[in-house]
């Protein structure tokens, strides 16, 4: 399993956000590049880096932050604030290896098909955050404030029927809690949908929701606040994540 130590950037700090609220930030630190850099000494290979500014203005915000994050060496998948086929291009120049589009996957699946077409598969990760409503998954948009009733199995028989290769979820309600990962939801959709490599993101607490994640069969596991609050180093969550 995949280990992607997450960094969440908004005006240039690095922060963890409650459930996607903008109004419950908690604040680590104004120096990323330091942090990644320290990240990879522990024996990171990529890392997950999140604009959120760029996601909460709709344009990308701190392109230079990630451009330098990405001259650490380190492989980093980003995203916040695409829009356009242009702003791919300039998290692409900026070093990043992987772009991770999130809303527009969910209100504009034809632009996003075009996109995994030209860029390639592995040149792009779809990211759902999901409210579940009675076992059903409905995927949020805009900062989590929309949920436009599309269900994230609707979303999936179009994508994965055009090759999509990387995608990401989030259970809303367990993001930033630190009350475990959604196991239930990440195993479902490892069997269903198994072509595509699933990143979980969101709720783990300890090496034991890590090693639980690389059981249930999860490609790759995102986590921020766990490691940011001391609860595990990454490179403990290495050790897990590869069962060593």
């Amino acid at each position: 399993m995949q280990l992607y130590p997450a960094i969440d950037l908004l005006d240039g700090r690095v922060v963890r956000l409650r459930q996607g609220a903008f109004d419950a930030v908690t604040d680590y630190g104004g120096d990323p590049l330091a942090l990644a850099d320290a990240w990879k000494g522990q024996g990171a290979d990529w890392l997950h880096v999140v604009d959120l500014s760029g996601a909460r203005d709709g344009a990308q915000a701190q392109l230079d932050t990630v451009a330098g994050i990405a001259r650490t060496g380190l492989a980093i998948q980003s995203g916040g604030g695409i829009r356009s086929e242009r702003d791919l291009a300039c998290l692409y120049g900026s070093g990043v290896k992987r772009a991770v589009v999130g809303s527009l996957a969910v209100i504009d699946p034809d632009r996003v098909l075009r996109w995994l077409e030209r860029f390639g598969a592995d040149r792009i990760a779809l990211a759902f955050d999901v409210r579940r409503v009675e076992g059903v998954a409905y995927p949020a948009i805009r900062g989590w404030t929309e949920t436009p009733g599309v269900t994230l199995d609707a979303l999936l028989e179009i994508y994965s029927a055009s090759g999509l290769r990387h995608a990401l979820v989030t259970d809303i309600g367990r993001d930033g809690a630190l009350n475990g990962p959604a196991l239930d939801l990440y195993a479902d959709l490892g069997r269903r949908y198994p072509d595509i490599a699933w990143q979980a993101s969101g709720g783990v607490s300890s090496l034991a929701d890590l090693r639980a994640l690389r059981q249930a069969g999860v490609a790759g596991a995102i986590t921020g606040r766990a490691v940011l609050d001391g609860r595990f180093s990454v490179r403990e969550a290495l050790v897990c994540s590869r069962g060593e």
